[in-house]
């Protein structure tokens, strides 16, 4: 019975991270952060892994150059085309599907742009740009700002002219601005729900798969830098991917409404944390 609990800890004490170690640098979204998502998960995450997780919120571009850079151990955004790049680049090496959410465009509750009635989020951003009616985009290279840029070119519109206003401020800042402005602007759906009683503007346009918001995880490479803490970012990876961390992100509500659905399937690597 000695040796058997003996063999325990050792075996806990081996498992549990060095102090050197412990703590995980997550380079992830403002939406993240804004929603309150990461408080409500994190703490679980570093009570059932014994890591700390130190969270830098920022656009996604950002987010991934710091990831490049080795600045960070993991990065969590929203970004698909430029997360693929930065795998294949070799900064990161693997992305692994976290949830998903939507934009949604938001502005004045009188609508002057009359985008209640569009018939899709193209036709949408093409009466904003008839009519001039202002409009505040982030402007940050985050993956919302990308989203948008994308959103406009598939409508024909290279936007430019006083109507357009680029802020390079985070989602939450971004809401503020446009709400004091009377303008409309691109928002995850996620940051929106987390503080639209406290904004004047109103949700005008939703839905769609152009408005599809999906968000992934992605370890930075220890090949490339060996310093990294991979065993940690992995932790963290295991967790969010585990049925206790995807049921986690279900069951976030704001103000009763679910801001994320899970999209992983299954535990992505060998040893999932519980909790």
């Amino acid at each position: 019975m000695i040796r058997m609990l003996f063999a325990l800890v050792l075996s806990a004490l081996a498992a549990a991270p060095r102090a050197e170690n412990a703590v995980v640098r997550l380079a992830t979204t403002t939406s993240t952060d804004n929603s309150g998502l990461l408080r409500a998960l994190l703490p679980r995450f570093e009570r059932a892994s014994g890591y700390r997780v130190q969270v830098i919120a920022v656009g996604t571009g950002k987010a991934l150059r710091m990831g490049a850079a080795g600045d960070v151990d993991v990065v969590l955004v929203h970004a698909r085309a430029a997360e693929e790049a930065f795998v294949a680049s070799g900064a990161g090496e693997r992305r692994y599907p976290v949830m998903h959410n939507d934009f949604v465009l938001v502005g004045p509750r009188d609508d002057p742009a009359g985008v209640r009635a569009a018939g899709d989020i193209g036709e949408a951003l093409r009466r904003i740009a008839a009519t001039r009616a202002p409009f505040v985009s982030r402007g940050d290279d985050s993956g919302t700002h990308k989203k948008e840029r994308v959103l406009w070119r598939r409508a024909g519109i290279t936007p430019r002219g006083r109507w357009y206003r680029e802020a390079g401020q985070g989602m939450g800042r971004v809401l503020q601005i446009a709400g004091e402005l009377g303008a409309y602007t691109l928002s995850d759906r996620g940051t929106w729900l987390a503080m639209r009683d406290k904004l004047p503007s109103a949700l005008l346009f939703s839905g769609g798969a152009a408005l599809r918001n999906p968000y992934g995880i992605i370890p930075v490479s220890a090949k490339r830098y060996p310093d990294v803490n991979h065993a940690g970012a992995m932790a963290l990876v295991e967790w969010l991917t585990s049925p206790a961390g995807q049921q986690a992100i279900d069951a976030f509500r704001v103000a009763g409404e679910r801001l994320f659905i899970p999209d992983a399937t299954r535990t992505t690597a060998r040893h999932a944390v519980a909790g």
